[in-house]
């Protein structure tokens, strides 16, 4: 019998993504619900019509909203709102409404249908004092982990679940680990399948980038565009460093765990590239230079931002220690799959 699937924020970059595969493997009929507050979001739903994906405007930050949807068997959760400026840009009631809030709602409504969560975090859920604490070293074009660290969860592999959780970390980390809690809460005091994957940045075609979030896609459109570039922070230089994942291998882990969910209950696990799929800003410069054919000047601004920090690299020893799933596609193959997208469907896409 067909399961049914429920994706909040399912016409974002992620939960469509997801909602799109899905519903390939025809195992799920897929519903998803979002409120299209992001400027983009609706650029998604033609997509999700033609292969069948049921869609309701709908708000996670009202509970009967989610409650008129019906019942469901598995609810994959993308609807957080992702800005680390909210602090400081006044959108931090928001941020607190539809992560916090909005996630009390999603796990109230899968705990009534006894549904498997699988729930979507972040790597913002790790404090700023200690990732800007961090040993680094430094080459000609990015910063790297020291393999002596002076905090625990921290080695040249990257961060890994260990790795402190005391201290401040941005609005939206906050309201993500929050929801972190709730989701353990829910899964022991209502007996549902849970998972958490604490993602790091996560990207590919179909992400409305901007500069505090999206950066891969926002860096490729301007470079593709022409259009001016600055090196936030850390000097200016262009050394700091993230991972990336291509959407498509967050999706196939999260098809992995919808299928088994059992097997992935109570999991919380670090889910990004590594360190071999890392890039620093001057590195993506680059990269997007060669694969879009244009020079590019880069200014650099030396004032560090609010909230940014040099460096992050997810370990991912652990949930590869639990199941044999890997990231397969490369820090090129993203960039590469971002640019083809924009090449075809740029001009829709907002700035």
């Amino acid at each position: 019998m067909t399961k049914r699937l429920l994706v909040t924020g399912g016409a974002g970059f992620i939960g469509s993504t997801v909602a799109l595969a899905a519903a390939a493997t025809g195992e799920w009929e897929v519903v998803v619900c979002d409120n299209l507050r992001r400027r983009g979001s609706e650029l998604n739903l033609p997509r999700l019509r033609a292969a069948g994906v049921a869609f309701e405007h709908a708000d996670v930050r009202h509970l009967d909203d989610l409650l008129a949807l019906g019942a469901f068997d598995a609810l994959v959760e993308c609807s957080a709102e992702p800005s680390v400026m909210a602090a400081v840009d006044g959108s931090g009631q928001y941020v607190v409404d539809t992560n916090l809030v909005g996630a009390h709602h999603c796990l109230e409504a899968a705990a009534r249908h006894g549904a498997h969560v699988v729930f979507l975090s972040t790597s913002r859920v790790y404090p700023l004092r200690h990732l800007n604490g961090l040993a680094l070293d430094e080459t000609a074009t990015r910063m790297t982990m020291a393999q002596e660290q002076p905090v625990p969860g921290a080695s040249e592999h990257g961060i890994g679940e260990a790795f402190p959780l005391d201290g401040a970390r941005t609005l939206y980390g906050t309201t993500k680990l929050a929801g972190e809690l709730l989701v353990a809460e829910y899964g022991e005091s209502h007996g549902i399948a849970t998972t958490i994957n604490r993602c790091g940045v996560v990207a590919g075609p179909w992400q409305m980038g901007k500069v505090d979030q999206g950066v891969f896609t926002h860096w490729m459109k301007s470079i593709m565009a022409g259009q001016p570039l600055s090196y936030i922070g850390f000097g200016g230089t262009g050394k700091q460093v993230r991972d990336l994942l291509h959407v498509d291998d967050l999706t196939d882990l999260i098809l992995r765990q919808l299928a088994d969910p059992q097997r992935w209950d109570g999991t919380t696990f670090n889910v990004g590239g590594g360190v071999d799929c890392s890039l620093s800003l001057l590195e993506t410069t680059a990269l997007c230079a060669e694969i879009v054919g244009r020079e590019v000047e880069v200014s650099g601004i030396p004032e560090t931002r609010v909230g940014d920090v040099p460096i992050y690299v997810s370990d991912c020893r652990a949930i590869f220690a639990h199941d044999d799933w890997r990231p397969t596609r490369s820090a090129r193959r993203v960039l590469e799959d971002i640019h083809a997208w924009l090449r075809d469907h740029g001009a829709s896409v907002p700035g």
